[in-house]
C-alpha cells in the first residue's frame, strides 16, 4: 500500500531563473528557456543562485499545482547512427538491466523509487512506485548538423526534442504522463541548451560545463512528451564509484537516477520543488558522500561500495529527499530496530531458539550475535522473528540486517553466553 501525505502549503508557481543569469556564470536547477522550462543536474558542488538563502520553506518541497507521474514506463533511447562513435561494452546492457531491476522491484520499499510515492497532485494521484521497462530503443537516424559551436557534434535541446518526436511517431510509441524517453548519446557527443552554448554537458570543457543531465517536457497536439537528456558521462564531478565495473554505472549515478526521480515527481516543472528551485534529487546532491549516498549496504566484488540493492543487483547512487522524514533517504523502509529478545541467555555452544521483536523485518533478513551469524532465521512478521544462536562467549549484541540497513547494537537487547559447566 502506498504511503500518503496530505497536500499542504500549496503555493503559486515560483519565478524561474532566466537564461541571462546563466550567461553570467551562475547556475540554476530549474530554469526557463524560450522553448520551455526544464530541470537540470549541475555538477556536484556547483552553487545555485539561491544557495545563500536559508528559510524553513527551503527545507521542504512544496507543491505547485502540476501533475506527477502516477506510473512510469521508461524507454532508454540510444541515439547511435551508423559510422558514428559507439557505446562502450556493457553500457547499453547495464542501463537496460537497471530499468529492468526497477520494474522487477516495483511497489517495494527498498530503493529510492519507493521514496517518491509521498508526493501527490491536485488530481488525487501520487508518484507511486509503479515502474515498467518499455525496452531499449536503438535510434540509427543520422545526427543533424551541429546545433551549437562547443564541439564537433553538439545537439541543442530543440534538436533532441525534434528527434524524440520523430522517433516516437515513427515507431507508434506512447507520449503521455505515464511514459518517459531517456536520450543517451555515446562519447564525443555533447549537448547544449541553446545554439550559443553557454550551458552545456561535460564534453565541451569546464568553462561551459553546466550540467550532467536534465529533464524536460513538451506538448504536440494532444501528446505530452516527458523526456531527459543523458549525455555520456565519465567526469568525477558527475559520477560516484562503479560497483559493477561498467560505464553504465556512471550513467546511472551521474544522471539517470537523478532525472528519473525528478521526472516522476515534477514532470512538467510545475510539481514539487522548493524556493531554491531544488527538486527531489537536487536537495540530496552534495560533495559530502554521507549526505548524498547515505549508509553503504556492502562492498561489491571490485571493492566499490553500494547503497542500492535492486532485484539482487548492486548500485551506488544518490539518495532522494523525503518530506515525511525531512531528510535525504535511500528507501521508504526504515532500517530495522530491535526492541526485545527472549531469552537473553544461553549456552556457549549455541543452539538457543531466540525470539526477536522490533520493526522493519522486511525483505531478506539476517541476524547476528556480535560478529557471528545466527541460523534458522524465520521471519513471522515485520515485527517478529526467531533465530538460533551461534556458538559464542561473553555478552553479544543481537542485530538484525536487511536491505534497508542494520539495527543499532544495544546492551538492552544483547545475549549473554553462559560458560559450560565444569565437570566434577
Amino acid at each position: 500500500m502506498s504511503r500518503r501525505i496530505r497536500l499542504t502549503g500549496l503555493l503559486s508557481l515560483l519565478a524561474l531563473v532566466a537564461c541571462a543569469a546563466l550567461a553570467c556564470g551562475a547556475s540554476a536547477v530549474v530554469l526557463e528557456l524560450p522553448e520551455g522550462r526544464l530541470g537540470y543536474q549541475p555538477p556536484r558542488g556547483q552553487a545555485t543562485p539561491h544557495s545563500k538563502q536559508k528559510s524553513a520553506a527551503s527545507k521542504t518541497l512544496t507543491y505547485h499545482q502540476g501533475p506527477v507521474m502516477t506510473s512510469n514506463t521508461n524507454y532508454p533511447l540510444f541515439w547511435a547512427p551508423a559510422g558514428e562513435a559507439a557505446y562502450p561494452a556493457g553500457y547499453i546492457s547495464g542501463i537496460d538491466r537497471w530499468f529492468t531491476d526497477l520494474a522487477h522491484d516495483s511497489g517495494g520499499l527498498l530503493n529510492t523509487d519507493s521514496v517518491l510515492n509521498q508526493y501527490g497532485d491536485k488530481e488525487g494521484g501520487f508518484a507511486d512506485y509503479d515502474s515498467h521497462f518499455g525496452g531499449a530503443q536503438i535510434d540509427t537516424d543520422p545526427y543533424p548538423p551541429s546545433g551549437c559551436k562547443r564541439a564537433a557534434i553538439c545537439l541543442t535541446k530543440e534538436q533532441l526534442k525534434s528527434e524524440i518526436q520523430s522517433y516516437v511517431e515513427a515507431h507508434a510509441l506512447p507520449a503521455d504522463l505515464a511514459h518517459e524517453y531517456f536520450v543517451l548519446t555515446p562519447p564525443g557527443v555533447s549537448t547544449c541548451f541553446e545554439p550559443e552554448g553557454h550551458q552545456c554537458s561535460q564534453e565541451t570543457g569546464e568553462k561551459f560545463f553546466k550540467y550532467c543531465a536534465y529533464h524536460s517536457f513538451f506538448h504536440v497536439g494532444g501528446a505530452t512528451y516527458i523526456w531527459a537528456d543523458n549525455p555520456y558521462i565519465d567526469s568525477p564531478l558527475c559520477v560516484a564509484e562503479s560497483p559493477n565495473e561498467s560505464p553504465s554505472d556512471y550513467a546511472i549515478s551521474g544522471g539517470l537516477a537523478h532525472e528519473h526521480s525528478e521526472s516522476v515527481t515534477d514532470p512538467e516543472i510545475t510539481g514539487w520543488y522548493n524556493e531554491k528551485e531544488e527538486e527531489v534529487a537536487d536537495k540530496c546532491q552534495s560533495p559530502n558522500p554521507e549526505k548524498e549516498l547515505g549508509a553503504r549496504l556492502g562492498t561489491a566484488p571490485d571493492g566499490a561500495p553500494y547503497n542500492q540493492l535492486i532485484n539482487g543487483d548492486e548500485y551506488l547512487y544518490q539518495q532522494m529527499w523525503s518530506n515525511e522524514r525531512a531528510a535525504c533517504v535511500q528507501r521508504a523502509a526504515l532500517p530495522p530496530s530491535v526492541k526485545k529478545v527472549t531469552p537473553r541467555k544461553g549456552p556457549s555452544t549455541g543452539g538457543t531458539h531466540v525470539t526477536v521483536t522490533g520493526s522493519g523485518f522486511l525483505g531478506t533478513v539476517t541476524v547476528y550475535f556480535g560478529a557471528s551469524q545466527a541460523t534458522e532465521v524465520k521471519v513471522t512478521s515485520g515485527e517478529a522473528l526467531t533465530a538460533v544462536s551461534p556458538p559464542g562467549t561473553e555478552e553479544q549484541a543481537i542485530t538484525v540486517h536487511t536491505s534497508a540497513g542494520a539495527s543499532p547494537p544495544s546492551k538492552k537487547t544483547s545475549f549473554k553466553y553462559k560458560p559450560p559447566k565444569k565437570s566434577k
